[in-house]
């Protein structure tokens, strides 16, 4: 099939992510196996799989925190090896299965995002997040060993939201809610992707997976078992 030059550059614009043969291996042990897939622009992908299947070490590829064993990885069409590290995450936000805050005041971490860039505060943003989430701005001076675990993922959110990312990873970010913050989270997360974010999303959830990806990719054993579109 004849694709022209123009044609090109715009498939690479609507192309956040593509893995081409990639494989991942920590010594004498294989954990991806030639994975290939494309993530499109504004694109909702749920990842489902087995425990220890690989879906983390995928995100992970994604997120620029480990590098392939071979394969290449595009970013809008760009190998991803040649893009400045700081950069691209500015763009790609992670929120990790276990909620990680750094410091020891949740301030720290609500001022991170400004810190690495140089701003000031913007503090109608964190005003507006912490309503989105439903956290009152006094949790600003709490410690973080003062919370709990769904508030800690809460806040995780929220300084990865402070500036928009174009991509957002999540990994089984709602396992450990109960119903109530988990619902609070699947709304934000779908307000931000109907805004166009390209979402990606490791859940065990059968139904929040169906409910909320337009796109499901099962991996198995560190290879791609499966591809479905639901919508």
């Amino acid at each position: 099939v004849y694709v022209s030059a123009s044609e090109l550059w715009i498939w690479r614009e609507i192309m956040n992510i593509q893995t081409d043969t990639i494989q991942v291996s920590f010594g004498s042990k294989t954990i991806l196996h030639d994975i290939s897939l494309a993530i499109q622009d504004k694109e909702f992908v749920g990842i489902i799989g087995p425990n220890g299947s690989g879906k983390s070490t995928f995100l992970k590829l994604c997120s620029d925190l480990i590098s392939p064993t071979s394969g290449t990885i595009t970013y809008n069409g760009r190998n991803l090896a040649t893009i400045d590290p700081e950069s691209y995450r500015k763009e790609v936000g992670y929120c990790f299965q276990r909620p990680y805050l750094f410091a020891k005041i949740v301030r720290r971490n609500i001022l991170f995002p400004y810190d690495i860039r140089g701003m000031e505060p913007d503090i109608s943003r964190i005003e507006y997040l912490f309503d989105l989430f439903h956290m009152p701005m006094e949790y600003l001076e709490r410690r973080n060993d003062e919370l709990s675990g769904g508030e800690m993922q809460r806040i995780c959110l929220i300084r990865s939201l402070i500036f928009e990312p174009k991509i957002l990873l999540l990994d089984e970010v709602t396992s450990a809610l109960d119903a109530t913050n988990t619902s609070i989270v699947e709304h934000v997360i779908d307000e931000l992707h109907k805004k166009g974010t390209t979402i990606i999303s490791i859940t065990h959830n059968e139904a929040q997976s169906l409910r909320m990806a337009n796109r499901r990719i099962t991996i198995v054993d560190g290879l791609l078992a499966n591809e479905e579109e639901l919508g």
